[in-house]
């Protein structure tokens, strides 16, 4: 079904991709028309050519459609949110200059101990 790929440089033709993958070429063309992520560029000759990015987004994309059963609406909402970044989280700069001045006053109360 699916064969490993090799190296994270190379760029791999339309019918690697097919086969890696397991789609016909008019799936993925279609694929390439309905989610913005998949833009292979394309050689001289005009032959589409993928990264190893772009086919992880393709496998991504046919696990959604053919094993989770989302629509092609779906599967590109999915995708969007995979793609945020995850919200970092941050204590209010209340708190932090709260527990930074708890910090200081212990430390020179260490210092005042050490000067005695």
């Amino acid at each position: 079904m699916s064969e490993p790929l090799d190296d994270n440089d190379r760029l791999y033709k339309i019918g690697e991709v097919c086969r890696i993958a397991d789609v016909q070429p008019y799936v993925l063309r279609y694929w390439e028309t309905e989610f913005p992520s998949l833009a292979p560029n394309k050689s001289g000759g005009g032959q589409r050519l993928y990264t190893r990015r772009e086919i992880d987004i393709i496998l991504r994309i046919k696990q959604l459609l053919y094993s989770e059963g989302f629509t092609i609406a779906g599967a590109k909402k999915k995708l969007e949110t995979e793609a945020e970044p995850a919200p970092v989280a941050t204590a209010p700069a209340k708190n932090v200059n709260k527990a930074l001045r708890q910090v200081k006053e212990e430390l020179t109360a260490i210092l005042r101990m050490l000067d005695d």
